[in-house]
């Protein structure tokens, strides 16, 4: 398992278009893969789940990863959520 945290950096945070992106990213690696704020923690690859966490700009999640390449689905995540989805 391979878990690291990340400030959400863009100012609307996870909505719609970001969070697809973060799943269209998440469904590339064959780890299992969770999002995680506060207590809450949901499946990467649903947009729902992501979108359920209401994750707003300056939102601190945590990503963790468990699978053949969970170290690479982490760091392929945060460096996306540090990038604050081009917008």
């Amino acid at each position: 398992m391979f878990v690291k945290d990340v400030t959400v950096e863009n100012q609307v945070g996870l909505h719609a278009r970001p969070a697809t992106f973060f799943i269209q990213k998440a469904n590339e690696f064959k780890s299992s893969i969770w999002v995680e704020k506060e207590e809450r923690r949901v499946n990467a690859k649903s947009l729902l789940g992501v979108l359920s966490l209401g994750i707003m700009g300056g939102t601190d999640i945590r990503i963790i990863a468990d699978g053949s390449d969970e170290e690479d689905a982490v760091e392929g995540l945060v460096a996306l959520v540090k990038s604050g989805f081009n917008e």
